[in-house]
């Protein structure tokens, strides 16, 4: 089977309610606006695939990663309201991860390339912050804090030169990365 024939299969279904109750809507794909089908969502299952979820409309601002699984009540474990309103589907990667992160906006300051997860860049890199990066290779996952912590970003291939551009408010610095591996099967 191919990877666009896996992609093709991945699902999520989000329910109005706790424990998969109440009205549901399944998605196979980028969904830019999900208010229209949900007025709330308090769990989902992720049956195949991963996804990233967004509380604002056109995949902005704050995002949860959600891998194959059930969460029935995944909004209150991850502290968020029931303001779920688009989703993205992670396509399969398979091959090398490669990324170049940079200090400053821009592609400025300090450069490293990372082909691995990185826990803590200053501890790393003696970097105090990334402020943009160019992904070549896969698909990341940047969080604000060490050790995977904070508010995340998903980044797929293409160049970043302005985190701030991105949806995030008061200047969003990433401190750690981890490459997107989650199996299909």
């Amino acid at each position: 089977m191919s990877a666009t024939d896996m992609n093709m299969m991945s699902r999520i279904v989000f329910y109005e309610d706790r424990n998969f109750m109440g009205r549901s809507w399944e998605c196979s794909g980028d969904f830019a606006d999900m208010s229209s089908y949900l007025s709330r969502c308090h769990s989902c299952r992720v049956e195949r695939g991963c996804f990233m979820v967004y509380d604002r409309t056109n995949f902005m601002g704050n995002q949860y990663f959600m891998r194959r699984g059930e969460y029935a009540d995944y909004m209150s474990m991850m502290g968020m309201n029931d303001c779920i309103r688009s989703c993205r589907m992670i396509p399969m990667h398979r091959g090398s991860y490669r990324m170049r992160i940079y200090e400053r906006e821009n592609f400025g300051g300090q450069m490293y390339e990372l082909m691995d997860d990185c826990d803590n860049i200053m501890d790393r890199y003696r970097m105090n912050s990334c402020m943009s990066c160019n992904v070549m290779d896969g698909h990341w996952l940047m969080y604000e804090q060490p050790h995977y912590r904070g508010r995340m970003m998903y980044m797929r291939p293409g160049e970043y030169r302005n985190f701030m551009n991105m949806g995030f408010s008061g200047g969003m610095r990433f401190m750690s990365m981890r490459r997107i591996m989650d199996s299909y099967y």
